[in-house]
């Protein structure tokens, strides 16, 4: 059995960390027993020619393709894709968006076979051995599929008690070198479940009201794993990381004992912020903490059922900085009975807190309360074309306010932003700049050139170096690969200099040399 897994096109620009989902469906099917592959098109440019070598090359019986609702039809195109290229590949979609939009999605994409909702691993577990078999899916809770014109949906199943039997995410099948040259935080969990019933999100639905936790030393094991890839840098992306006070200080515990060397960030919750906790979690480490808080006017708090208080916002802000880490806050515009002066209460309490914030704008995506109970709340969604769920842009309107209304609250914050980054060129250019502004500037630079790099497959298609370019060496190999990535990108000349080399230093980008000439491609 081969399966190959689809980790579908993600906007660079929303800082994608290597895909979790992904590669937790990875290591599900290789534990069931099938070769796996990962054709990751979040870090490489995706068109039809590619998809199709692939699949002639890897041959899978089936494939599979996650998404969130904002890059639901890109994974549904490649799906079809992969339909024009073999009809006879079993095809299957997962993730939070198909979870809650099975039947319709199965109505109206002829080319999705089968759909796995909710969490997948033991799902998976048994459907690869009877993939090719289709009379015996609707024994396989979980699923859904369509047989002839009946969509079939063979009944929700539990969750995972025991999650410490889960198989660690197989990040070994993705391209790693990519990712390390992007440069972003390693994603990694170590519970599921949220008790909390917020109303703009699916958490609860996905992964259960009852928070399963993880063994600490399956944590610092991960972790181990992580860094041994060569990575330096983790999120810890669980809702309630800090809920368990003395599992957070064991795992603390445990990174020093075992003479850990990353730094991480966590999300917290405001009401479980704990000055010990804070402090054990700095000195093993942790940079930077975020703290959902959603909006400044205590109303909107209880009525999006977020359960916190604005006063245990400030505490939890001032203990996370006491303990010399970055605090961090975001709020979301748009929330059912949101007005004009409840956005200047966001602002205000934002600005007071003292933390860096920003904002997302509410996408009522399938799954959510708010969504699913609209009548009940004053809000009305605008749209159902997924692509626009990306919570950058209103695709809602209260009684109070309309789309136009969000977007300039919004550009003010925006504007503030870029005021900052001028002035932050402007002192670059004129030398008066402090190291770390200057460093700022240069790795905005860096990021969107490697974007440009990694989006347009730059190394790949100008990596070989003819041998009359270089002569036999390899310096002169990279150099002439510098020049060829300033052409296409048409970047400053240091960048692209100071970003290649390094790529090339830190082993991401490797040469090899033969009489035929030189080829430089990603290590991993």
């Amino acid at each position: 059995m081969r399966v190959a897994i689809i980790a579908t096109p993600y906007p660079l620009e929303e800082i994608p960390a290597p895909p979790l989902g992904v590669a937790y469906v990875a290591a599900a099917f290789e534990a069931a027993g099938a070769e796996v592959k990962i054709f990751d098109y979040i870090v490489s440019n995706y068109t039809k020619e590619d998809l199709k070598r692939k699949l002639e090359n890897f041959q899978p019986d089936a494939v599979g393709a996650t998404s969130v609702t904002m890059n639901f039809y890109e994974g549904q195109r490649i799906i079809r894709d992969v339909k024009d290229c073999n009809p006879e590949i079993i095809t299957m979609m997962g993730g939070p968006h198909v979870s809650f939009t099975a039947s319709d999605a199965l109505r109206q994409y002829p080319e999705i076979d089968l759909i796995v909702i909710g969490e997948g691993e033991v799902t998976i577990a048994e459907l690869t051995p009877v993939i090719r078999h289709k009379n015996k899916w609707r024994d396989i809770r979980g699923i859904a599929y369509r047989n002839d014109d009946e969509i079939v949906l063979t009944g929700k199943r539990d969750f995972i008690a025991d999650i410490d039997s889960i198989p660690l995410p197989a990040r070994r099948l993705l391209p790693l070198s990519r990712y390390q040259a992007l440069g972003y935080p390693v994603s990694m969990i170590t519970s599921r479940g949220c008790p909390h019933s917020c109303i703009f999100c699916v958490g609860r639905r996905m992964v259960g009201a009852k928070i399963r936790k993880r063994k600490s030393n399956l944590v610092l094991d991960e972790i181990e794993e992580i860094i041994g890839y060569g990575f330096d840098r983790i999120n810890v992306a669980d809702d309630l990381f800090t809920f368990d006070k003395e599992r957070v200080k064991e795992i603390c515990a445990g990174i020093k004992e075992r003479s850990l060397k990353f730094k991480w960030s966590a999300f917290a919750r405001a009401d479980t912020a704990s000055q010990e906790v804070f402090d054990r979690m700095a000195e093993a480490g942790c940079d930077a903490v975020s703290f959902g808080v959603e909006t400044g006017n205590p109303e909107i708090l209880k009525q999006i059922k977020k359960g916190i208080k604005l006063e245990q916002v400030y505490t939890a802000v001032k203990m996370c900085q006491k303990a010399g880490m970055m605090a961090h806050t975001s709020f979301i515009v748009g929330l059912p009975g949101e007005t004009k002066d409840t956005l200047m209460e966001t602002e205000k309490f934002a600005k007071s807190t003292k933390a860096i914030y920003g904002y997302h704008i509410l996408a009522p995506f399938p799954g959510t309360t708010v969504r699913e109970k609209v009548q009940d709340y004053d809000l009305e969604i605008l749209t159902d074309d997924w692509a626009k769920y990306d919570a950058n842009d209103p695709i809602i309107k209260t009684s109070s306010l309309v789309p136009q209304d969000m977007r300039d609250f919004v550009a003010r914050y925006d504007d503030e932003m870029k005021d900052e980054t001028r002035k932050l060129l402007k002192g670059y250019y004129e030398g008066t700049n402090t190291i770390e502004d200057n460093m700022f500037v240069e790795g905005r630079w860096r990021m969107e050139l490697t974007y440009k790099i990694l989006k347009g497959d730059i190394i790949e298609n100008s990596g070989f170096i003819e041998p009359a370019l270089f002569e036999g060496s390899k310096n002169r190999a990279l150099q002439e690969l510098c020049r060829r990535v300033k052409e296409s990108t048409k970047a400053d000349t240091k960048v692209v200099d100071d970003t290649i080399s390094d790529f090339a230093g830190r082993g991401y980008i490797r040469a090899d040399i033969s009489d035929k000439g030189c080829t430089w491609s990603w290590s991993v």
